[in-house]
């Protein structure tokens, strides 16, 4: 068939989109405030509820979110190569949240958020010995005095948190296995392929607990708070998929930090609960910790992407 002649001989390359850092950080920080908000609601439901109906309800507001966006685009957002690595990722994600809820229960919100942070550390591990990505000793370091902040922070043996904060090291440990898994189907399936399958997945198994666990709500008070649980929930998870469409992922990471602020904030005008000065300790060397993996994280791609452009 003839070219027309309007039409150039070799299309060129699309022009590659610049990152949008600035506008992802605000919409990154505003995603894990929405997150801190849910915790908090989530911790209030849990004097009424089980932590399956509240994970439940935690989870329908995206999922109907991925129901809506499967009506505009299409069934195509889910055809994936690892269906089985895909539908595990959704089954941590909801064992995490159901672990995370049944800690808040017993623990004070910001103490909970304090030992989540060890998740990054279990990430740099796993990635060493799963995925067999190269971790030099200062990274190693790193995470050896990010574990002694956690055990800082619980001080195993005194007696000083409720047991329950064990479910919270469970909950990261889940959430470290969510992230190995989307780094492995990073280069096969889409980000948004991969949120539509764990909402839908999570969400499924969810419902099948559901009625060996559920109460109904009582009051509109109760009914409010779920509405607002849904709603943060969703918003979060949205804000937080836009700002790593639109940025980078390397600028971005440093923010995960910020629940700690959130969580402390909401749950001292919530429940009068503020961190002791060991908590605070710890949470600061865990932070320090991760923030200096992050920067090695970061040097290690700058020295990958020059390798490659001088190729």
């Amino acid at each position: 068939m003839p070219v027309s002649p309007a039409a150039p001989l070799h299309s060129a390359p699309p022009p590659v989109r610049q990152p949008d850092n600035l506008r992802g950080l605000v919409l990154m920080m505003l995603g894990f405030a929405f997150f801190a908000a849910c915790d908090v609601q989530a911790k209030v439901l849990t004097a009424e509820m089980h932590p399956i109906q509240i994970v439940w309800f935690r989870m329908i507001g995206l999922f109907l979110g991925v129901m809506v966006l499967l009506a505009l685009r299409g069934r195509h957002l889910l055809r994936s190569r690892n269906v089985p690595l895909q539908m595990a990722r959704g089954a941590a994600a909801v064992a995490s949240a159901v672990c995370f809820t049944i800690t808040v229960r017993h623990v004070p919100l910001a103490d909970a958020v304090a030992v989540s942070f060890i998740a990054p550390f279990v990430v740099t591990v796993a990635g060493a010995l799963v995925l067999k990505e190269p971790v030099g000793p200062r990274r190693w370091a790193a995470v050896t005095i990010g574990f002694v902040g956690m055990l800082i922070i619980i001080r195993p043996g005194l007696g000083v948190f409720h047991p329950a904060i064990g479910f919270v090291v469970l909950a990261a440990f889940l959430f470290a296995s969510r992230q190995i898994v989307s780094r492995y189907l990073a280069g096969s399936d889409s980000i948004t392929t991969t949120v539509a399958y764990t909402s839908i997945t999570a969400t499924v198994l969810a419902s099948v607990l559901l009625p060996f666990f559920w109460t109904t709500p009582t009051g509109w008070e109760t009914w409010a708070i779920i509405l607002g649980l849904t709603t943060t929930a969703a918003l979060g998870e949205v804000l937080v998929i836009r700002a790593l469409d639109i940025a980078q992922a390397v600028v971005l990471a440093p923010l995960h930090y910020t629940l700690i602020l959130w969580s402390t904030m909401y749950g001292f005008l919530v429940f009068g609960d503020l961190p002791d000065h060991w908590t605070l300790i710890g949470a600061a060397i865990i932070i320090a910790s991760g923030l200096y993996t992050l920067h090695r994280e970061r040097l290690a791609m700058q020295r990958k992407t020059s390798d490659q452009s001088q190729e």
